[in-house]
C-alpha cells in the first residue's frame, strides 16, 4: 500500500510527486515482495480502475505480475468480473472472512492485495490480514481516501521489516496483533 506522510492512499493530485521518489531501492524490494506472490487480492474500485489501465501496461514488473497471476475481486455490487490475460479474474462475494480463509488454505506462495484500502481495512477488523506493508512517502497530499479513516477501531501492530530508501521513501512491514479496547 503505498501511501503519503499524511495517511493518504488514494492521491491522485500528488501522484507525480510520489513518482519523484521512487529509486532502484523502492523498486527492489517491490519486485521482491511480488515475487513472493501467486495470487492477488482486489476490491471492487480497485479492480475497476486497473481492468482497463493494467492488461495493455508495459510498467514493470508489476505489469507481468498482475496481468500473470489470478486475481480474486471482492465485491457485493459486481455481478462477474474479467481480466484479459491470462491472469484471470474470480468474483469474491460471499462472507470476506470465509472467503480469505479459503484462498489461503490453498497450496501455493504469498497473496498479495495492491491498492484497495477499504478491502484492506475490512481484512484488518476480520482478522484475516498476516502483514501490513506500507511504502510511506515523503509527500502530504492534504486530502484523499485514508487508509485508516476517521472512526476506525484502534489496532496493534508490530513493525516485523522496515527499509528506508536514499530518496526518504520509508517501506514498513507489520503485523497485526489485534484490537485493543478502549478504556472507559
Amino acid at each position: 500500500m503505498i501511501l503519503t506522510l499524511d495517511g493518504v492512499a488514494k492521491f491522485d493530485t500528488v501522484h507525480a510527486a510520489i513518482m519523484e521518489h521512487i529509486d532502484e531501492q523502492v523498486e527492489g524490494d517491490s519486485a521482491s515482495k511480488i515475487s513472493e506472490e501467486d495470487a492477488m487480492i482486489l476490491g471492487r474500485k480497485t479492480y475497476e480502475e486497473w481492468v482497463h489501465f493494467w492488461p495493455d501496461s508495459n510498467i514493470e514488473p508489476f505489469a507481468s505480475h498482475i496481468n500473470g497471476v489470478p486475481k480474486y475481486v471482492v465485491s457485493r455490487t459486481l455481478k462477474s468480473v474479467t481480466w484479459p490475460t491470462k491472469g484471470k479474474a474470480h468474483l469474491l462475494s460471499g462472507d470476506l472472512r470465509n472467503d480469505i480463509l479459503a484462498l489461503k488454505d490453498q497450496p501455493g506462495k504469498n497473496i498479495g492485495v495492491h491498492g484497495s484500502p477499504t478491502l484492506v481495512g475490512s481484512m484488518i477488523k476480520a482478522d484475516v490480514l498476516d502483514l501490513l506493508r506500507l511504502a510511506v512517502f515523503p509527500v502530504v497530499a492534504g486530502q484523499g481516501a485514508r487508509l485508516f479513516p476517521e472512526g476506525f477501531p484502534a489496532e496493534r501492530f508490530q513493525l516485523v521489516d522496515s527499509l528506508t530508501s536514499k530518496k526518504g521513501v520509508a517501506v514498513l512491514t507489520y503485523k497485526p496483533l489485534g484490537r485493543l479496547e478502549r478504556a472507559g
